[in-house]
């Protein structure tokens, strides 16, 4: 990868190259499998600074980091968000920037957006069903303005995905509606299993519907074709047989892990580095970053952070340690 002068490698041999980074905790959304209805945000001083997250990304990048990914909370609600997508742009090695947005300011970013070098947005979508999807975000009025900035962004060239966190006894009555997006609208609709990152600490094993499951039905109705699996893929894709471009992605964190090659590292917008999402480990930068460290400094507690990355969900399953809540996502960006 460009711009490197080491990689950053955990334990188990497992290479990170994607980054992902929470540019805020804030959102204009409660979704219940998120967030509590009322949380606390981290003061402003508390946050990364732009100036600090792009140095931060040139030093990841100078250790085998090409794909980044911008996270939230919303990120779009963090003011001129693509100045930071602009400064990212710039660095050396950096091969891909996306963002993961709720698509309520998508119609009105887009195009600033694109012209500052983002090359895609996933969308977090949950109902295709107005009354319904307002009630998962406890927001109102707002899904036809997620369905006009999705059209927005399209339109300004950025590749869009669907993400859609399927629930037993919420939603999974709607998987042939969004696998009918998908033929129809000839674009990508991941279903992810239900994880134990909500808001109210109320998930259960028993809500999860599996990936296996989500793909009978719609193979039920559509013939699909199983794509190779990328390395390091957080998705199982499949293409539709005939009559479309579109594609279904399963995510299935719960039943069938993927944790064996992992290639990702989380930066919360507080400075703590995760290396594994599942782990309650994490590891604050930001004394360092503030304390007048070297950029040499800041790679060596990067890379020693890196190397303490848990096996993973996987191991978690196996010997019955997984807990009914890790944190809520909110704080980390999925």
């Amino acid at each position: 990868m460009g711009g490197g002068t080491g990689q950053l490698t955990d334990s188990f041999g497992r290479v990170a190259r994607k980054l992902r980074i929470s540019v805020t905790d804030r959102c204009n959304f409660r979704c219940f499998f998120c967030m509590p209805v009322d949380p606390s945000w981290l003061p402003r001083d508390k946050m990364l600074t732009y100036e600090e997250i792009a140095r931060l990304v040139r030093i990841f990048a100078s250790l085998g980091i090409s794909k980044v990914r911008l996270t939230g909370g919303e990120p779009l609600v963090r003011r001129e968000i693509e100045t930071l997508v602009a400064m990212i742009r710039q660095v050396p090695g950096i091969e891909t920037i996306n963002l993961t947005t709720n698509g309520f300011y998508l119609a009105e970013k887009a195009a600033s957006l694109r012209a500052s070098g983002l090359q895609g947005v996933t969308v977090s979508l949950h109902s295709l069903r107005p009354d319904r999807f307002h009630d998962m975000v406890r927001a109102s009025g707002v899904f036809e303005r997620v369905l006009t900035g999705i059209d927005c962004a399209r339109r300004e060239g950025l590749h869009v995905k669907i993400n859609c966190v399927v629930i037993r006894g919420c939603n999974e009555d709607e998987l042939l509606d969004f696998a009918r997006l998908a033929y129809e609208g000839n674009v990508t609709v991941r279903f992810i299993e239900y994880m134990p990152f909500d808001g109210e600490q109320s998930w259960d094993m028993r809500k999860v519907v599996s990936g296996e499951e989500i793909i009978e039905r719609i193979s039920a109705v559509y013939r699909l074709i199983e794509c190779p699996r990328e390395a390091g893929s957080t998705a199982q894709l499949y293409r539709f047989q005939e009559g479309s471009d579109g594609e279904i992605g399963l995510i299935t964190s719960m039943t069938k892990p993927f944790c064996g090659d992992c290639d990702r590292v989380r930066l919360k917008v507080n400075g703590a580095i995760v290396p594994c999402m599942f782990s309650p480990a994490e590891y604050s930068i930001m004394p360092l970053l503030r304390g007048g460290a070297s950029d040499e400094d800041l790679r060596s507690f990067i890379s020693s952070v890196f190397s303490k990355k848990a096996p993973g969900v996987q191991a978690l399953l196996q010997h019955a340690n997984l807990g009914s809540h890790v944190r809520p996502m909110y704080t980390i960006g999925g």
